[in-house]
């Protein structure tokens, strides 16, 4: 039974001065992503695609390094366009999050609405699948699209139930074949506690 993990980046440097799509990992992200590199889930892994942004490549990489690989990157695996806001405080953020996912049909301040992301997300995973070699995937992206993702996925209206536990680096598993989530999100590492769902 093939497997897809996709995996969100863990935490980021956060830089205001600069936009969203460039921040790279902080010193807690990398760690944890190198602490993924323990865990036993990662072993079948044959194949990394990424997103293009920093963030996931740099959690791609340090995936890619261990096994040899090549990361394959996918520029429409980005997170949700967020552009039309830039950078906002993590209040202000969480607020429009809540109606982003809430009002899926909807631009909320210019975002790109939810329901596009989640069908380019969607396009952009299906269409890695139907290339490349046989085996087990890590596709490495971002927590909101990632969450419009486990959500079709799962049969399930677009809203932020499904979404992951604070601070990224998180993954959930399918069956690639019978396109059946096999789990929830799961912290890719034991170094910080999680709440999922």
């Amino acid at each position: 039974m093939p497997i897809a993990y996709y995996i969100t980046h863990p935490q980021v440097r956060i830089d205001a001065s600069i936009p969203v799509p460039e921040w790279g990992l902080s010193d807690i992200g990398r760690a944890r992503a190198v602490a993924m590199l323990g865990q036993p889930w990662i072993g079948s892994i044959r194949r990394i695609v990424s997103s293009a942004e920093r963030k996931a490549i740099e959690t791609a990489e340090i995936l890619a390094r261990h096994f040899g690989l090549v990361v394959e990157m996918r520029e429409r695996m980005h997170e949700n366009d967020r552009s039309a806001t830039g950078f906002l405080p993590p209040p202000e953020f969480e607020a429009v999050a809540d109606q982003f996912f809430a009002r899926p049909h909807e631009s909320v301040r210019g975002w790109e609405r939810a329901i596009d992301a989640q069908q380019r997300i969607i396009s952009e995973v299906e269409a890695a699948l139907g290339v490349g070699p046989d085996g087990d995937v890590a596709f490495v992206g971002h927590g909101g699209v990632g969450t419009l993702l486990l959500l079709h996925l799962g049969g399930r209206e677009i809203s932020r139930v499904a979404d992951q536990p604070t601070g990224g680096g998180n993954y959930f598993a399918w069956d690639t074949a019978a396109r059946r989530v096999l789990h929830d999100w799961r912290p890719i590492d034991n170094l910080t506690p999680h709440h999922g769902i």
